[in-house]
């Protein structure tokens, strides 16, 4: 067997992985159902988008597996990839970013991205059975920075998304829940290194392309497997992506606008904020006995479960806070932990920071750390030595 003959054979094998963990993963995500509510909607859609993207992939690798006797086709399996990266590239950066912003996906861009992609890969495919001169390297040359200009805009979508979507969640939860984001974040950093790393697999097409085609593979499973993972706890993600919507921010954000007059709408919802006081008194009592309770110092609580504990609902607890105290529940709160933190690293000197921070409310030690800081002005470990 010739040297050619074991890479097309390798290359062969590759592919049919390829074909057949797209088909198996697209199938799957089809099957899981999501719960039809007014938010997980979204949710739904973006699986579905995936879904069909790696169908779509499965079909691609199998029209290249279809060519495998021409001549050269190590590079022709190469460039199919590449229409398989850029494709797949646009479907899931869109479908990640929606997971961030429910409406994303439903832009314009999307349809104008893939039909763009669409075209210029049925361009770029053709290119392979012309002659080598300056039409085909054109070609190659415009797919390559059409491939490059959609990445980095799409890189630059997410990352504003991402921020947005950190900051929803630090509205929502007691606790830092960046991690509830994490796994997203870094699916896209793969996904986008994966996609980037076909451009040098095109420089080294011989032997090399059946690495790139396992790669895919296995990318594909981890990818799905971490978006099924997200499917099953969304509620949390998602409850805090609505929190702004129903917690009465946009309802004080009406009133900060001068000389704008207020509809009969306006002005009920502002009565309705201002006549709120016996309903704050009996918060206040509350909240005293809380604090000496120590309830500030259970973790793992959102703002809904705090509410509850309190006899009330977290838009009220909100509407207090920004009216009344001036902060957020979040920053409030956690002054009271810092303050209890520091009389137990007084108090018990026998223990660490670490157990003092969890003992105070804090689940992530670096949190506390961070929190400590910023708010005393020095670390745990300084703030004992020198009190």
């Amino acid at each position: 067997m010739t040297g050619l003959h074991k890479v097309v054979f390798d290359v062969e094998l590759a592919l049919g992985i390829d074909i057949i963990s797209a088909l198996i993963l697209g199938l799957l995500l089809f099957l899981i159902k999501v719960p039809n509510t007014e938010h997980s909607r979204k949710i739904a859609k973006a699986k579905n988008t995936i879904a069909v993207c790696f169908v779509i992939c499965a079909v691609l690798f199998y029209s290249c597996l279809k060519y495998s006797g021409i001549e050269n086709y190590d590079v022709f399996a190469s460039m199919m990839m590449f229409v398989v990266t850029c494709m797949s590239s646009v479907v899931l950066s869109f479908s990640l970013t929606n997971l961030l912003d429910e409406k994303f996906i439903e832009s314009d861009k999307f349809y104008l991205n893939v039909g763009l992609v669409a075209i210029l890969s049925i361009v770029f495919m053709r290119s392979f059975w012309m002659e080598t001169g300056w039409v085909r390297t054109l070609i190659h040359a415009v797919y390559i920075i059409v491939f490059l200009l959609q990445c980095i805009s799409h890189i630059m979508a997410f990352r504003k998304r991402y921020k947005e979507g950190l900051h929803k969640l630090e509205q929502y939860y007691d606790e830092e829940e960046d991690k509830k984001l994490q796994w997203i974040h870094f699916c896209y950093v793969i996904m986008m290194l994966t996609q980037m790393f076909i451009l040098v697999y095109r420089l080294f097409p011989t032997g090399f392309m059946k690495v790139y085609n396992l790669w895919y593979a296995l990318f594909m499973l981890y990818f799905t497997a971490n978006f099924i993972s997200f499917l099953g706890s969304h509620k949390l993600t998602l409850d805090a992506f609505a929190y702004k919507a129903l917690s009465g921010q946009e309802i004080s954000l009406k009133f900060k606008g001068r000389g704008k007059k207020k509809s009969a709408k306006d002005s009920a919802t502002e009565d309705a904020v201002t006549g709120n006081d016996a309903e704050f008194a009996k918060l206040e009592r509350e909240l005293q006995k809380w604090v000496k309770q120590k309830k500030f110092s259970e973790y793992d609580k959102s703002r809904e479960e705090v509410a509850t504990e309190l006899g009330t609902s977290k838009e009220v607890l909100h509407m207090y806070f920004t009216t009344r105290m001036g902060m957020d529940f979040k920053t409030w709160r956690t002054g009271l932990r810092i303050e209890e933190a520091k009389r137990l690293l007084i108090e018990n000197r026998e223990l660490s920071t670490n157990v003092i921070g969890e003992i105070a409310g804090f689940s992530d030690r670096s949190n506390f750390h961070r929190q400590f800081v910023k708010i005393v002005g020095c670390s745990p470990r300084q703030w004992r030595e020198h009190n």
